[in-house]
């Protein structure tokens, strides 16, 4: 008997380690890189939470073409010298087959090198154009995120509709500001306006009244802030400090509830650049969008309790950006990489249009022009 318990035990560990293995060589590893703690958590922990869920989802449903979705994340802590050990193990030994991520256009801009030199397709869940033009030398790297540039031209559309003339600028000294702030500076003499300030801040900053001071004795029309949390909220209570009454235009880095928390009423009448999710429920029933959209936020506030916001929406798209190409092309890399890049794809960001000269495949329409009003987003008409 003795023997025999023996036996079955010894079978039982053969089996299970057998299983495991077959289980791991079955499944399909895809990489994500989120900013999951840091200064930046608040953009990459929505993004961490979208992915995860929509995971669940996807396994519940068999995987993909019959494969579970094992997903491997790591927290690069808004750091860029983390985010490239991070990627080269997903790469090295994690054997993935794709990564999704980084939340930060730094972090991003650190490893598109990277998965070009190793042929692994990327789909960054960050704003800035560098990270995917040019196309010629950015092969594998896609984005999800609307670009800076296409911010600005929604921004100054609707600038030059209200006949504002002279803007001041203010960009955060990072990647995104410097990216933004060279798209601001590049279109400038095709609307015709006058920039009578162009001022930048530290990302960790607290007090702008010195920018803000220089800026109020030039007398703007509009004061253009591009920036993410925290800089852009001190931004709008400073300026409330100074008693300034400027119309406060914000980048689309800023779509998210937190910013209205740090700002509280100082952000009252700021207008900026989003995607539709923050105004879903306000869509016209005939948009392509919207019930994709209101799933997500039913979803998500069903799982954590919470509204999801844009940023959890460009590591969603992302992931499913991702899934669709391998459902088409199987788990071939340079195979995923091609059916990316000429994917048609209807997501929380936008309608995406790929294709060999185009990473990132979103235009102006992207954006909807959203203004806060009585602490909430409303859309702008």
């Amino acid at each position: 008997m003795k023997k025999s318990f023996m036996f079955f035990s010894i079978f039982l560990i053969v089996f299970s380690t057998v299983t495991c293995l077959f289980a791991n060589e079955e499944t399909i590893k895809i990489g994500a890189l989120f900013s999951v703690t840091g200064r930046t958590a608040f953009l990459g922990t929505p993004e961490k939470e979208s992915v995860e869920m929509l995971v669940e989802q996807i396994n519940a449903k068999g995987g993909i073409n019959g494969k579970l979705v094992e997903l491997i994340i790591y927290d690069t802590e808004g750091d860029a010298s983390k985010t490239v050990n991070f990627a080269t193990k997903l790469i090295e030994e994690d054997n993935v087959i794709g990564i999704i991520g980084p939340t930060l256009s730094g972090t991003s801009l650190a490893i598109v090198d990277l998965a070009n030199e190793n042929e692994i397709p990327l789909v960054s869940a960050a704003a800035s154009i560098k990270i995917i033009e040019p196309a010629s030398e950015r092969k594998w790297v896609f984005k999800t995120a609307q670009n800076d540039r296409i911010a600005v031209k929604k921004i100054y559309t609707h600038l030059k509709k209200n006949n504002i003339k002279k803007i001041a600028l203010l960009t955060v000294a990072n990647a995104f500001g410097k990216s933004g702030q060279k798209e601001l500076e590049a279109a400038v003499e095709k609307f015709g306006f006058k920039v009578i300030a162009n001022e930048t801040f530290d990302p960790k900053i607290t007090d702008l009244k010195p920018q803000l001071t220089k800026i109020k004795e030039q007398a703007p029309d509009a004061i253009i802030c591009w920036g993410t949390n925290p800089g852009p909220a001190y931004v709008a209570r400073n300026m409330k400090e100074l008693g300034m009454k400027t119309l406060l235009v914000q980048s689309h880095g800023i779509a998210s509830k937190k910013f209205i928390e740090l700002a509280g009423d100082a952000c009252e009448g700021n207008i900026l650049p989003a995607g539709r999710l923050l105004i879903a429920e306000k869509l016209d029933d005939g948009n392509l969008q919207k019930s994709i959209l209101l799933k997500y936020k039913k979803d998500f506030k069903e799982k954590y309790g919470k509204d999801p916001d844009t940023f959890g929406g460009h590591g969603y798209d992302a992931l499913m950006i991702m899934v669709k190409a391998i459902e088409i092309a199987g788990t071939d890399k340079a195979k995923i990489r091609e059916t990316i890049e000429n994917m048609k794809y209807v997501g929380i960001s936008g309608i995406f249009q790929f294709s060999p000269k185009e990473h990132n495949g979103l235009t102006e329409d992207a954006f909807a022009i959203i203004t806060i009003k009585d602490g909430s987003w409303s859309l702008l008409k």
